[in-house]
């Protein structure tokens, strides 16, 4: 848990509880989360995981497996919706498609992303495992890095 406030600088939170949040896919349907306040300026912080974006119910794990579909495996919208563990919780196709109308365009061209996607596809289905230190790159780690260049707006 981050201990120092970025609001007034000082290394004073301490922890302040516990929530619960969405983030539906394959494995989650809601997550605990880690909640801080600053003994000095009173402001509370909520400790979020890399894979679940703020205010999103969906895991940014489920966003990358359904944009994996749509772009590699040429699904439709209503095709490419993710796998979540709760089916009451699936993904709408106006979903989908706010997902991706999202990227950011000032980021290169979505046409691009399909491209990428490709060439992801392409290599990591090499017999030789693709590693970044010491961590093996598959779709579900490979997606944090996309999303610095095209990220999914909720």
């Amino acid at each position: 848990m981050l201990r120092q406030c970025p609001v007034c600088g000082s290394g004073s939170i301490i922890g302040h509880g516990r929530r619960r949040k969405q983030a539906h896919d394959e494995d989650h349907d809601w997550i605990q989360i880690r909640r801080g306040i600053c003994k000095l300026c009173g402001k509370t912080f909520t400790f979020l995981p890399p894979f679940s974006p703020p205010y999103g119910h969906y895991s940014l794990i489920a966003r990358s497996q359904a944009l994996r579909r749509y772009f590699v495996e040429d699904c439709s919208w209503e095709s490419a919706a993710p796998v979540v563990k709760d089916p009451d919780h699936i993904a709408d196709p106006a979903t989908l498609r706010r997902w991706f109308r999202g990227l950011d365009s000032s980021q290169p061209a979505f046409s691009f992303l399909g491209r990428t996607m490709h060439a992801i596809r392409h290599a990591l289905s090499r017999r030789d495992p693709l590693a970044y230190d010491s961590m093996r790159l598959c779709w579900r780690t490979i997606f944090p890095f996309l999303a610095r260049f095209w990220p999914l707006r909720v």
